[in-house]
């Protein structure tokens, strides 16, 4: 079995020489001698399609390269790009759309310096921006959550930047809305006990928790189309459109909405060879990627770099090129 030395300086977890407790801690300034290296893979809460997708990946690593890897729970987007420029990830999931900002400088990240260091490693599979009710509030459209109580994602998540922009795109904003910041699995929960009436869901299909409300509601899935999906689009190249089939949640009819693609990032002080091996381990072993949920059987060599919004990391590019991945 080969043995992938991760060489990333300060975002090296290292362990112990003697076999003592110091394994779980970050070593400022690790040495690249080292041969046992912590991979972390940051993704998203515990409920939605990011976690499974990284806990196979850092299992495939481990078992195809020898490396140590652990799948890290986050609030996804937002804290996943800090992660990686902050040397405590190896490897994120993120949305494009995000991503983007973080790298011009803009929205979330006006306030700080573009993060013109992050690289990508892969484009994944699409989100979709679901928003979530049940057929009992009588909600059809985006206009009709005015006045309700709507969860808009994790502060600071790719949702709740999703639930802006569209929101926006529909003329609307917070002020139309009594938002509530709350992660999937809590505004399904609150949605379940009458708390809260609708829910931003932007995710892979199917959304678990949105599963889970189905089983004891009639769930209604409320489109994001026409002028508003083209006004969305126009301001944000990042969006896509996509349909999500009425069999997903049982829905009365296929529902049109945005999508935004998924990518996984890399931290931007692997070196080539690294980059290469990760990214050659994994489509090696696409199958037992895809295995992990529906929504990443999208992964494929063919759009490695659909919606990718940063430069591919070297080791990435210089796979894809020997595999004719890349477009001329």
């Amino acid at each position: 079995m080969k043995k992938l030395l991760i060489t990333l300086g300060a975002s090296v977890f290292v362990l112990g020489a003697c076999g003592g407790e110091e394994g779980g801690g970050e070593e400022a300034g690790g040495d690249e001698s080292e041969e046992n290296m912590f991979l972390t893979v940051a993704t998203g809460g515990t409920s939605g399609v990011y976690y499974p997708i990284g806990g196979a990946l850092s299992n495939l690593y481990e078992s195809e390269l020898g490396t140590d890897s652990s799948v890290q729970s986050t609030g996804a987007s937002v804290e996943n790009i800090n992660l990686l420029e902050e040397d405590r990830a190896e490897l994120a999931i993120t949305m494009s759309d995000a991503v983007s900002q973080a790298y011009e400088g803009t929205g979330p990240f006006e306030e700080e310096e573009p993060k013109e260091g992050l690289r990508g490693m892969a484009s994944l599979y699409p989100n979709f921006v679901q928003v979530v009710t049940t057929e009992d509030t009588g909600i059809e459209s985006m206009e009709d959550l005015e006045g309700m109580d709507v969860g808009v994602g994790a502060p600071n998540s790719g949702v709740e930047l999703n639930a802006q922009m569209v929101l926006e795109a529909h003329g609307m904003s917070y002020d139309d809305i009594n938002e509530d910041f709350l992660s999937y699995s809590e505004a399904i929960d609150q949605m379940q006990n009458n708390m809260i009436d609708a829910a931003f869901v932007t995710s892979g299909l199917p959304n678990s928790t949105v599963i889970d409300l189905s089983t004891q509601d009639d769930v209604t899935i409320v489109p994001i189309e026409g002028d508003a999906l083209s006004q969305l689009q126009e301001d944000y190249e990042f969006f896509g459109e996509g349909t999500i089939e009425a069999d997903v949640y049982e829905t009365e009819e296929d529902v049109q909405t945005a999508t935004i693609m998924n990518v996984m990032l890399v931290n931007e002080s692997l070196n080539e060879d690294d980059v290469y091996e990760l990214t050659e381990t994994m489509f090696n072993n696409i199958d037992t990627i895809h295995d992990a949920h529906n929504a990443a059987q999208n992964i494929d060599l063919d759009s490695v770099t659909d919606g990718m919004p940063v430069p591919l990391h070297p080791g990435a590019k210089r796979y894809y090129e020997e595999q004719d991945a890349l477009d001329e």
